[in-house]
């Protein structure tokens, strides 16, 4: 028998996450109560089906009305509503395009924020990105009713003239994306006037004279503030920074393990960055020196095809071809939960106000919780007091007479002894 390890899993906190396999399924899975606990599939939405994979996924989790959108392999997008999976919108991407949904599908999908926190209609912008490059901005009206609802598009434009997109990343701001993909550099588009305004030059030969052609699998912008700095993996397990105010090659660049970099996520107002390959590593970098800071503990299986950064907890889930979804400690590398979901999955995301939520009650409940406990103790007191207070003094009356007894008891032994001694006394004289 081989050899084998196991590892335990203290649990996570009160989370919520989504994930996405290759047969169309959503799973909602939570870890619930004030402290978390282990993380179980509470939900699943849709049938399986290989035509409804899912390719990429974008989240909208604000308080008010959040939205969830969905690419398929299919050629559809659905509009979903992330608290109960009811379909707002299902847009089709059958006629963007010559090409078959199935040969030309969504690689790149985000749902944006920015128009409804300036606007207060329901009106949504979604951004669309196909594998033919082939780059669509939607605006489209969402009702609770889904008949009632409609979209239509605002802008296209074409990101490559060839080779296959693999990617699109959006920046915090919304306002820049970014492209990239097999026999496709890097490049960076003003999302507002649908511009190319920086494109990646491949790195020089080796020493050997060898050119690697260019292969892209990921990419994450690094700060908040500012869209210039961003890394990116390659097919040839290379992660690479760039900074567009600089120059157009990396600025550095460094191998990782000898499988392909799959997914990679940034860690936010910091320079360590999260990377996992085709064999199933998962580890965390410093991008300033290209230090490997730690892997993660607990090999993976499978590729990791997604890794999520939690927007309030210090976790990161990943998930990939060994159908399981891990949870982990940003802080210590180790692992906190595993679920296993069966189908291959492609994606996850985190609905960051179900931890706030659950927080927020248990909080609310906790001082009444205590008012509560307080009220009991005092009732408690007030019932045992007097009856202490009756029971002493005859507990303390029988004491007296046990001792009153003991004593005259012990009196009438030392005279019956005195008596003995004074009747010896008097045999002995006579």
């Amino acid at each position: 028998m081989p050899r084998t390890t196991t590892l335990e899993c203290p649990g996570c906190p009160p989370l919520r996450a989504l994930t996405f396999d290759s047969l169309g399924l959503i799973k909602v899975i939570e870890a619930r109560g004030e402290h978390g606990g282990v993380p179980k599939v509470v939900e699943r939405w849709g049938d399986p089906h290989s035509s409804k994979c899912v390719l990429a996924a974008s989240i909208d989790d604000s308080q008010n009305d959040p939205l969830l959108a969905v690419a398929r392999k299919n050629g559809l997008t659905d509009i979903l509503n992330p608290l109960n999976g009811d379909l707002r919108v299902a847009i089709s991407n059958a006629g963007d395009s010559g090409a078959q949904p199935e040969d030309d599908g969504i690689v790149g999908l985000h749902l944006f924020k920015r128009q409804r926190e300036e606007s207060s209609s329901r009106s949504r912008t979604l951004l669309t990105c196909t594998t033919k490059g082939k780059a669509s901005m939607r605006s489209i009206e969402v009702t609770k009713v889904s008949a009632e609802s409609s979209c239509s598009t605002v802008k296209s434009w074409n990101v490559c003239a060839s080779g296959t997109i693999a990617f699109s990343k959006v920046d915090i701001s919304e306002k820049f994306s970014l492209f990239g993909g097999k026999g496709v550099e890097v490049n960076v588009w003003d999302l507002d006037k649908c511009e190319k305004i920086w494109t990646a030059k491949p790195p020089p030969k080796n020493s050997l004279g060898i050119f690697t052609p260019t292969w892209f699998t990921s990419a994450a912008f690094l700060s908040i503030d500012d869209h210039r700095k961003f890394v990116a993996g390659t097919n040839d397990h290379q992660v690479r920074l760039y900074d567009t105010s600089a120059q157009r090659r990396p600025v550095m660049s460094f191998d990782f393990r000898e499988t392909p970099i799959k997914a990679v996520a940034e860690e936010p107002d910091s320079f360590n960055i999260y990377i996992g390959n085709g064999s199933g590593d998962l580890a965390s970098v410093d991008i300033r020196t290209g230090k490997l800071l730690g892997c993660f503990i607990g090999k993976c299986s499978g590729s990791i095809r997604s890794i999520a950064r939690h927007p309030t907890l210090p976790i990161i889930a990943s998930c990939g071809l060994d159908s399981y979804l891990r949870f982990w400690d940003i802080k210590t590398r180790q692992l906190l939960s595993a679920v296993f979901l069966k189908q291959h999955l492609n994606e996850v995301v985190f609905d960051s106000a179900f931890a706030d939520k659950e927080v927020a009650n248990a909080a609310a409940d906790a001082p009444l919780l205590e008012i509560q406990n307080g009220n009991d103790t005092q009732e408690d007191a007030t019932e045992t007091l007097p009856v202490k207070r009756k029971e002493a003094p005859e507990e303390k009356d029988r004491s007296k007479k046990k001792k009153s007894k003991e004593n005259e008891e012990s009196k009438k032994l030392k005279s019956k002894k005195k008596r003995r001694a004074k009747g010896d006394i008097h045999d002995d004289a006579s």
